[in-house]
């Protein structure tokens, strides 16, 4: 049977049927006996013989299932050759014959006993010992049976004993017919046919969950019996090898594809797993494993694989293997600010999440691209996958290509073994962020534009690329059309990238979210810092009053700088309690530029250098010239203080 003809559905509890056939004295014993059986097997007797019987089998089977047969005689032997159901023959044993024989004995005239098939040499035996005086005949088809009575009835014999057929012919010959069977033979019969039925349906349903298994499975699969013939192909193989499984079952493997050939398997007993052949001008990964019942070597089993479906699934596997760190920590809720401009940006960041288009960030360098992108992506349905970041302007071209879309083993010398999977495959089913995109080579510009229309990725050193379900946003301070129109950017890929834009606007634009931002930030950098001190809330006014008349050209990232250096020199350098605007000035020039003229950019920058050397100087005459206290004390670890001291001593 083909794997891929079974049905697939679970076989139903019903109860066990079993057809007795039998006519005359044989039905009369099935009747009596069957109903013994209810509760165990519905017993079914049909009054018919031979062909009129595997009719009405047939019947009987279009309304339900039937699991096995009880015949006799002939009539049994007929079905067992016209049916493909097990059929069980009633068989009397020694104590039926001297029970009918008796029987006889009790009538006058002589007694003749018909079986079917050879009579048993013991009778014989028996017979000529004890000069019992019995006609023994046998037949094996009805014509015999009829020629067997007539011939009986020629030499004076008045008492047949025998099966149904021969004594219901004896019977219509005015002969007296004694039937050979008694119930237990029928009830042995019966209960045997109940046993085999079954183990039948147990056997059938044990097939029918393997079918239903390998019919499921990818990889081609043919199973094959002792001499090499083909007993099981489930639908991947039929497709294999290019034949249905009606051509193909009962065949030799070897005869059908000698390159898929089992006769070594069968031979030795030996596995043979994974090994890569080529099977009809294709590369295939083929596994012949032997199958061994009970100790004895019974078959062989040959599976077939793609190896592009191995690849794909090793890359999906992979895929699904990103690390848990690649996951966007913050929402469009970390958007710290109530001013119109970044509420702006907040509906169109929720718009966004809604939609699977590419966005385009624009915004000045510090203005916060990624933790908007970050809040597009948790806002999105994908917010449980992947979201993978990379800076483009800050890897040098080859380094960058192998970043974003990874390679196969031996690409390259000095690849990794195995190979490495890209950004853009980690991605999968997630978020990628292209951060300063307009810094990305003409060369790689191409290679994103194919990822972005066909929606896979193609590995250094592949031939076959990978699929990529994924979101891409990507931000730049660039002027992207002023590029398109220099040639530093592709046209094509702009129109690509910048279907759903968003502008951030810099800080210089919402002065209105100083007071927010400074208090936020503060309360980030403390606990970073670990400072003794909180920023109080005069500092904090100070800052804002300054800040609302400078230009902020490093945006928030500036702010969050000017702060911590507040935090550090305040804390070591000045007495507690408002801080003045000679204090802000002295330790934040900058936010003065505008208003002094007096005071150029080099002067802010050397004030700046001194007043921090100075705090340095302190901080380590407190703690006795050991440095790690000196950065416990400044609130920053001791590879940053060792890196400011080393960048002091440079300036000096």
């Amino acid at each position: 049977m083909s794997l891929a003809s079974s049905p697939s559905g679970p076989l139903t509890a019903a109860p066990l049927r079993i057809v007795a056939v039998g006519f005359h004295g044989l039905r009369n014993l099935l009747e009596a006996v069957a109903p013994s059986y209810a509760g165990v097997a519905e017993v079914v007797v049909l009054d018919r013989i031979y062909d009129d019987a595997v009719r009405g089998i047939a019947e009987l089977r279009s309304g339900g299932s039937v699991d096995a047969v009880v015949a006799a005689g002939s009539n049994g032997q007929f079905l067992r050759e016209h049916l493909d159901l097990p059929v069980v023959l009633i068989k009397p044993d020694g104590f039926d014959l001297m029970q009918s024989l008796v029987g006889a004995a009790s009538r006058p005239g002589r007694i003749a006993l018909v079986s079917y098939g050879p009579p048993p040499a013991e009778l014989l035996a028996f017979n000529q010992r004890f000069e019992l005086g019995l006609e023994i005949r046998s037949y094996s088809n009805e014509a015999q049976a009829e020629r067997c009575v007539d011939e009986l009835s020629a030499m004076g014999v008045e008492t047949v004993v025998a099966p149904g057929l021969v004594v219901d012919l004896a019977r219509a010959r005015g002969l007296e017919g004694l039937l050979l069977y008694s119930q237990g033979a029928v009830r042995e019969a019966i209960s045997a046919a109940i046993d085999i039925a079954r183990v039948a349906r147990q056997e059938s349903a044990r097939r029918e969950k393997l079918n239903t298994i390998l019919g499921q499975l990818k990889d081609g699969v043919v199973a094959v019996d002792h001499e090499e013939r083909i007993e099981a192909v489930n639908p991947a193989m039929e497709s294999f090898i290019g034949l249905p499984a009606e051509q193909l079952l009962g065949r030799r493997l070897s005869a059908v594809q000698g390159e898929l050939s089992l006769a070594h398997t069968l031979r030795t007993g030996l596995a043979e797993v994974e090994q890569v052949q080529q099977v009809s001008g294709r590369t295939s990964v083929v596994t012949r494993l032997p199958i061994v019942e009970q100790g004895r070597r019974t078959g062989a089993v040959l599976v077939c694989q793609d190896p592009l479906v191995i690849q794909r699934l090793d890359r999906s596997l992979r895929t699904r293997s990103v690390p848990p760190l690649r996951h966007a920590k913050y929402g469009l809720s970390n958007l710290v600010g109530e001013s119109a401009a970044l509420r702006n940006v907040k509906r169109r960041a929720l718009s966004c999440a809604q939609s699977t288009a590419t966005v385009l960030i624009v915004g000045e360098s510090g203005t916060g691209k990624e933790l908007l992108a970050q809040g597009i992506h948790n806002a999105s349905e994908r917010r449980a996958q992947p979201f993978v970041a990379i800076n483009c302007a800050a890897f040098p071209e080859s380094l960058l290509e192998s970043e974003l879309f990874g390679y196969v083993e031996g690409a390259f010398t000095g690849s990794s073994r195995g190979g490495k999977m890209g950004l853009f495959e980690a991605a999968h089913t997630g978020t990628i962020f292209l951060d300063e995109i307009g810094e990305m080579p003409l060369s790689l510009q191409t290679r994103l534009l194919r990822v972005l229309q066909e929606r896979e990725v193609l590995r250094i050193g592949a031939t076959v690329p990978t699929p990529v379900d994924l979101r891409v946003i990507a931000a730049t301070h660039r002027d992207l059309p002023r590029q398109v129109k220099d040639g530093l950017f592709r046209q094509d890929l702009y129109y690509r990238l910048n279907i759903l834009g968003i502008r951030l606007p810099p800080l210089r634009e919402r002065h209105g979210d100083l007071p927010l931002l400074v208090r936020h930030l503060a309360e980030k950098m403390t606990l970073r810092l670990a400072a003794p001190r909180r920023m109080e809330e005069s500092w904090i006014q100070a800052l804002v009053d300054a800040g609302r008349h400078y230009h902020w050209p490093g945006n928030i990232r500036e702010l969050e700088n000017l702060i911590e250096r507040i935090l550090v020199f305040r804390e070591h350098e000045c007495e507690p309690g408002p801080m003045t605007d000679e204090e802000l000035r002295e330790i934040a020039p900058e936010l003065f530029a505008n208003s002094d003229v007096n005071v150029t950019p080099a002067e802010q920058i050397n004030d700046i250098r001194a007043l921090e050397r100075r705090s340095l100087e302190q901080a380590l005459q407190r703690a006795g010239g050991r440095r790690d206290e000196a950065a416990r004390l400044l609130g920053i670890s001791r590879t940053t203080l060792w890196r400011r001291l080393r960048d002091l001593q440079a300036d000096a």
